[in-house]
């Protein structure tokens, strides 16, 4: 089961929304039972970052885990929201 951790500001609504149309996309695409979903802020779990095989954010993010992180803004305002959508399905399906 991939774990996967979406990350805004406060942890309260931005994380929610995109974290519901992450879970809403994968159980469309039949890999809903795959993950388990998780969100917060990115204060709260900068120190857990390795317990997640899919991080996304909605915010800027420290240098040091660019190179981990999908933005998730583009699951706000639809633009290019598709292609973060398959990247993300694409992690889900990797061994």
């Amino acid at each position: 089961m991939k774990k996967i951790l979406v990350m805004c500001g406060t942890g309260i609504a931005t994380s929610t929304v995109v974290a519901n149309r992450i879970k809403e996309y994968l159980n469309k695409q039949g890999l809903g039972n795959n993950v388990s979903i998780s969100h917060a802020s990115i204060s709260e779990k900068m120190s857990s970052l390795d317990d997640y095989d899919i991080i996304l954010s909605t915010t800027v993010v420290p240098a040091g885990i660019k190179d981990k992180v999908i933005s998730a803004v583009p699951l706000l305002t639809g633009v290019n929201a598709e292609q973060v959508y398959q990247e993300i399905a694409k992690r889900v399906k990797e061994q």
